[in-house]
């Protein structure tokens, strides 16, 4: 038997439901968080969300979308 599990990927799709990029890793790299995976399915990336940029999208961020997404983690779909 093969009993190799998949690792699990988090997708990000555009507007018309085609990937854009599959993230394969998130890891922490003193203070940034390091977001790895491949873009289009096939250009490896590796990214970095410092905190900085972090509270920089908060920002962006309103109060209804900042309920939206304390609620996305138990929503279906």
């Amino acid at each position: 038997m093969n009993d190799t599990k998949k690792a699990p990927v988090a997708r990000i799709l555009d507007a018309n439901d085609k990937e854009l990029m599959a993230i394969r890793k998130l890891e922490r790299d003193g203070d940034a968080l390091v977001i790895r995976g491949k873009i289009f399915g096939a250009m490896p990336m590796v990214a970095k969300l410092t905190p900085a940029e972090a509270r920089a999208a908060l920002k962006l961020i309103d109060f209804r979308t900042f309920l939206f997404l304390l609620t996305l983690l138990f929503r279906k779909g």
